[in-house]
Parts: structure tokens; C-alpha cells; sequence
């Protein structure tokens, strides 16, 4: 089967194509020995079928990131059939710097000419035929998002599968850096590199640290670091002149076969974001349209769709129950497919409406272009703090869960401010705990649970935001790096590709409740009914020893019971078994009506509170504890994020139930 892998820089359109081409044939992984997003996907041509690869979206082949090297370790080492390099036509100049690295490669290469329409919109002009010529690479107009030039673009590509001419241009990086190159060239003429050895001399003369740390594995090391360390103050010039002799080359490139206006008239992008960046307006609107979120968020899924759910599982579970005992199953197995699954893991999938409301709303803003500027918002604010703006998109990430969201700090270059955002993120509420939110808000706060759930968002990220003042002045001390993004168009949401990634996020805590969640549930249950002769759920069982010799950690609290004990300690394997414990301790709670007025016996408003900051605040879920062991390749790290969190969670809710007891709540 003929693989094709998508590149391009970020916001050119190349997730749309992808998902364009194939459509739900994909699925999501990491890149082996790496913790960036791994997208493959399938789609057919004419009976035959095509393997696509989206890779990570770069704006060059450097080794700036681990985006950046997975991306160009994978166009040399994983030997793709062609690759689709898509272009953003409205942002030509900038996105051809790393076309012409991919034509330095060697690379087979067609070039997807994205966003014609937009271009078309700003009044700019391209002679395809002309600008295919001067690159020496095919040139195919699309417009992904309304699936737009695609065939072409799969049928130019089936047919190039067959030709060898990749293309045929030659740089010249001036008559000094040429002949260092054919130097460098000429030592490595028989070297075991998997890389091409012009390309290799390019990166060395480039300054590019990971292929000369990888110089190490072959005979010529010594002579190439000779030949480098000879060059001097000579090295930095070079590097310089050949970033100049590719815009240089880009340029001539450009000049007959791009037109643009002299004068750019204002956009309506540009009109909106007065307003929306604006120095003193950004930030409270910001807060308005997250507020809005959270609103609309419980007025549909709670307030229309999820009744509907609670009464469903309601029914299923006394249908299931009934037959149950109607064939005659033990009682045994009857209580723990009531009282485990049903009160347990089942309760955890009536807050799937709330769930999907809130990722359509957030995914509606991370297609209209609005979460980046969201980031660029917030840059001087994290900048005050001593903190990297791109720190808050990994934030924003970890709103869906905290374990891409560590990922994403894979995009900051310097290590102090990639550690303090990695620390940090786990106090950005993920999804997974938002069953926990919802359940004491429907028990306490019905009418308030906007108001509440806002609250805690943003308490979680001036919690982040605090101490990554504290860890820049202390743990990680030391300059931030510079803060440089993009800002895409606005753009109309395309709904199927929201809906699309909203499905993916829900069908991932389905994943979870049916396999993380319940395992611990059922471990729980075990222990919950045993020793036999005891009566099940009680302290007397082993569960309820455990949480009793546990409980008084949390007595300052204000919920120093057994059984929101063991669930918190639970949750710390999957935030999910929150909930899904606290409906199984409570004997005879088989859904979430009766889940809420028992935690209405046992909690106060203050309680439940103090409770819903502790899960917030404290440890993170034994995947993210992995993830950070896994990006720092530290088991001290990995401890330190065990307990830290833990920490900083049991002093914000002592302090707010002891300081609301005070006070008289």
C-alpha cells in the first residue's frame, strides 16, 4: 500500500485536508519513543487503497522541537511514497521556507496550493503553471475545507507515484558555503548516515545540535567536528547566508509568478481583533465568552438533554436488575452489576451530554481562530508572571486533558519554560473531572452551576499561574524565551470536523469508563463487600477500613468521611471513579438522582466546595503522573507531581472550610 505523508506549517490547512481525504477512516497515536500526536489514516482511489500520514505541523526541518524532527526523521527514515507538502496561499512567501527544505531533501513532492479562496478574496494573483516550473514540483489549487481540487490532487499524486524525477532545482548558498558544503560532502561519501550527505552538511553548517550529536554513531565524526570547529566566527556567517539564500531564492521564485495588492485593504479580521486584542478589552471579553460557554454548557446538556440520559440509565438498570433476578443469578453477581456497575460506572455516563455541550463550545473556538488569539491575549500577563505566552495554549490544551496538554509544552524551546508549563498544567480542570463538578453542583447548586464551574476553571488557572510565578523564581531560574505566533484568519467552523473531534474526546472517557473505570470499580466493590459476614459499603468492610484509617488526612477539610476518602485515592488512577465510587459506596445508589441526595445527607454547601477544590487542585491521574516521567525521562519529577498537587489541594481546602466555617457557612 502507497503511503503519502502531510506536511506543512501550522494553520495551512493540512489537519483539514487529512481529515478531507479520510474522512473517519483514521485513528491517533504517539510517534514510537516520542510523545507527539501520531495521525494516520486511510482512504480509496478507484479500488485501491492509500495510507496518509499527517505529520506534526512545522514551519521548517530544523531541530527546534520534536515536532520539527519527527517531522523530517519520517520524510527520510520512514520512506514515504510522496509527500503532499500544503501550502497556505494567502501566506505563500513564509510557508515556501519549508518547501525548499523538502526540495533540499530530495523529497518526491507535490505541493497542495490551500486556501485559493481566501487568496482569491485578498486579491492575490498566482500563475500556477509559472510557480510549478520554478519549484520543479507539481502545483494542485485546493480549497480543503469545502473539499474543493481534492481530486485532482489524489489523482497527480497516484500518477507521480511512478516517476523518479523528484525535482530538479539546485541551491546555491554563494561560492564561500558551496565549497564547505562539497567539503563536508566529500567526508561523508561513505559514511553509514541515513540521511542524504548534502542535506547533512546543509544542518551541520546550520548549527542544527541534533545531527551533530548523532555524528557520534559514525567513523567520520572526528574529522567532520574538526572541520566544523576550524570554521570559527565563519560558522555563524554561514548559518546566516543560507536562511538569506532561501528567502533570496523564494523571492525570484515569487516575483513573476505572485501578484499581490501594494496596498492591503483591512480585513475583517483585522477589524474584529481591535476589539477582541484589544490592551485592555481582550482579557474581560475573554472571560465573558468562557463564562457563556459554561452557561450554555448546562442549559444544554443539563438543563434539556440530560434528564433524558439519567432516566435512561435509571431504566436500564432496573430492566437489568429485574431479569437478573427473574432468571434466578446470584445475589452476588445481582449487587455487583447494581450497586458496582450501575451505581458506579453508569453514573458516570449521565454527564456525557454536559460533556459534549462543552467540547462543541471549545471546539467552535479553536476553529474560528479565537483560542490563538485567546494565547496572544494572555501573553503579557504570563510575561508579568515570568512566564513563556505560549505556556497558555498547552494550558488551554489541558482543559480537554491534562495529558496532551503536557505534550504541548514540546513546542517551547527553552527547558525552564517547557518545565514550569508541564508543572503547571495539571491544575487546568480536564474533562474528567467534570462528572465530579456536576454532581455536587446538581446536589447543591442547580441553579448557580454555571457560576460554579466558571469558578473553579478560572481558580485553577490562577492556582497554574501563581506558582509558575514561584517556580520561575526559584526551581527554574533563568531568561524565557521569546514569544512569536501566528494569528490565523477567522474563519466559519466546519461543524462535521467540530463534531468529529468532540466525538473523539467523548469516546475517549467512554474508553475510560469502560476500562480504567471499571476495573478500579470493580477492585473497589470487592472490597467493599468483603470480609464476608460484614455488612457490605460499611466501615466494617475492608474498603471502609482503609478510607477510616485514611480519613482523618481530610478532617480539616470538612469531609473527613470513609467514603469520600476512598474515592479521592481512587480518582488518582482515573479522575472518572470519583463519581463512579462515590454512587457505589452509597449502599442502594443505582443512579444519579439518588447519588445526589445522598451526598445532600452527608456534604454541606461549604463541604462540597472544599471538595470540589481538592479535585481539582490535587494529584493528577496516574496517565499524566506517566506522561511527565515519560517528557522529563525523570522519575523524580514524576514524584514530585504526585505529591506536590496533592499538597497545594489539601491547603486550598482547608483554608476555605476552615475560613467558611469561621465566617459561618
Amino acid at each position: 500500500m502507497h503511503t503519502i505523508a502531510l506536511v506543512g506549517n501550522p494553520n495551512s490547512g493540512k489537519t483539514t485536508l487529512f481529515n478531507a481525504l479520510t474522512g473517519s477512516n483514521q485513528h491517533v497515536g504517539n510517534w514510537p519513543g516520542v510523545t507527539v500526536e501520531k495521525k494516520e489514516g486511510k482512504f480509496k482511489w478507484k479500488g485501491n487503497q492509500y495510507n496518509v500520514v499527517d505529520l506534526p505541523g512545522t514551519y521548517s526541518l530544523g531541530a527546534y522541537s520534536e515536532d520539527e524532527v519527527v517531522a523530517r526523521d519520517y520524510i527520510i527514515k520512514g520512506n514515504p511514497d510522496l509527500v503532499i507538502n500544503v501550502v497556505d496561499a494567502t501566506n505563500i512567501e513564509r510557508n515556501l521556507y519549508l518547501t525548499t527544505q523538502l526540495i533540499e531533501m530530495g523529497t518526491k513532492v507535490i505541493i497542495a496550493l490551500n486556501m485559493m479562496d481566501e487568496a482569491k478574496q485578498k486579491n492575490i494573483d498566482i500563475d500556477i503553471d509559472r510557480l510549478s516550473k520554478k519549484l520543479g514540483a507539481p502545483i494542485i489549487p485546493t480549497i480543503a475545507s469545502k473539499n474543493k481540487g481534492l481530486d485532482n490532487l489524489i489523482e497527480e499524486s497516484i500518477n507521480y507515484f511512478s516517476k523518479d524525477n523528484n525535482s530538479n532545482i539546485s541551491f546555491s548558498y554563494g561560492e564561500n558555503v558551496d565549497e564547505e558544503i562539497k567539503s563536508i560532502e566529500s567526508i561523508l561519501a561513505n559514511s553509514t548516515l541515513e540521511y542524504p550527505t548534502r542535506w547533512v552538511a546543509i544542518k551541520l553548517l546550520e548549527g542544527d545540535q541534533d545531527i551533530y550529536n548523532q555524528l557520534g554513531k559514525i567513523k567520520e565524526s572526528s574529522q567532520i567536528i574538526e572541520r566544523i570547529s576550524s570554521l570559527g566566527e565563519k560558522a555563524e556567517e554561514y548559518e546566516l547566508e543560507i536562511v538569506d539564500r532561501r528567502y533570496a531564492f523564494i523571492n525570484n521564485v515569487l516575483k513573476d509568478s505572485v501578484k499581490q495588492p501594494t496596498e492591503t485593504a483591512e480585513t475583517i479580521t483585522d477589524k474584529i481583533d481591535k476589539i477582541i486584542t484589544h490592551k485592555y478589552l481582550g482579557l474581560p471579553i475573554f472571560a465573558i465568552i468562557m463564562f457563556a460557554v459554561f452557561q450554555l454548557t448546562f442549559a444544554i446538556g443539563g438543563d434539556i438533554f440530560g434528564g433524558y440520559v439519567a432516566t435512561f440509565v435509571e431504566y436500564a438498570g432496573e430492566l437489568v436488575v429485574g431479569f437478573l433476578n427473574n432468571i434466578g443469578v446470584s445475589e452476588w453477581l445481582v449487587s455487583f452489576i447494581s450497586e458496582g456497575l450501575f451505581g458506579g460506572v453508569a453514573t458516570v455516563f449521565e454527564f456525557i451530554p454536559l460533556i459534549m455541550v462543552l467540547y462543541f463550545f471549545l471546539g467552535i473556538l479553536e476553529d474560528t481562530g479565537y483560542m490563538a488569539r485567546a494565547a496572544y491575549i494572555m501573553d503579557n500577563l504570563m510575561r508579568a508572571l515570568g512566564l513563556h505566552g505560549k505556556t497558555f495554549i498547552s494550558m488551554i490544551v489541558g482543559f480537554g486533558c491534562n495529558v496532551p496538554g503536557i505534550m504541548a509544552t514540546r513546542t517551547l524551546d527553552n527547558k525552564k519554560d517547557r518545565m514550569i508549563a508541564l508543572l503547571i498544567n495539571p491544575f487546568m480542570s480536564c474533562g474528567a473531572r467534570l462528572p465530579i463538578y456536576l454532581v455536587f453542583i446538581a446536589a447543591f447548586f442547580p441553579d448557580h452551576g454555571g457560576i460554579v464551574l466558571f469558578s473553579l476553571y478560572t481558580l485553577g488557572i490562577v492556582v497554574a499561574l501563581v506558582l509558575g510565578k514561584i517556580f520561575s523564581k526559584t526551581l527554574f531560574k533563568g531568561e524565557s524565551s521569546h514569544f512569536i505566533m501566528e494569528l490565523p484568519p477567522y474563519r466559519l467552523p466546519i461543524f462535521k470536523y467540530v463534531i468529529r473531534d468532540m466525538w473523539d474526546k467523548v469516546w475517549d472517557f467512554l474508553y475510560r469508563a469502560g476500562t480504567i473505570i471499571f476495573v478500579v470499580v470493580s477492585l473497589l466493590w470487592i472490597l467493599s463487600v468483603l470480609p464476608l459476614g460484614v455488612e457490605p459499603y460499611s466501615q466494617e468492610s475492608i474498603l471502609g477500613r482503609i478510607g477510616t484509617f485514611l480519613s482523618p488526612i481530610f478532617i480539616p477539610a470538612g469531609f473527613g468521611t470513609w467514603q469520600a476518602t476512598v474515592s479521592l485515592f481512587a480518582g488518582i488512577a482515573a479522575k472518572e471513579a470519583v463519581v463512579a465510587i462515590l454512587g457505589m459506596v452509597y449502599a442502594g445508589v443505582s443512579e444519579g438522582s439518588q447519588l445526589v441526595s445522598a451526598l445532600q445527607n452527608v456534604f454541606t454547601p461549604l463541604t462540597a466546595i472544599s471538595f470540589m477544590v481538592m479535585t481539582l487542585l490535587y494529584t493528577p491521574c496516574a496517565a499524566v503522573i506517566g506522561t511527565v516521567k515519560k517528557e522529563t525521562n525523570s522519575t523524580k519529577w514524576a514524584i514530585f507531581m504526585a505529591i506536590y498537587p496533592f499538597v497545594i489541594g489539601w491547603i486550598a481546602s482547608v483554608l476555605i472550610y476552615q475560613i467558611g466555617s469561621l465566617l459561618g457557612f
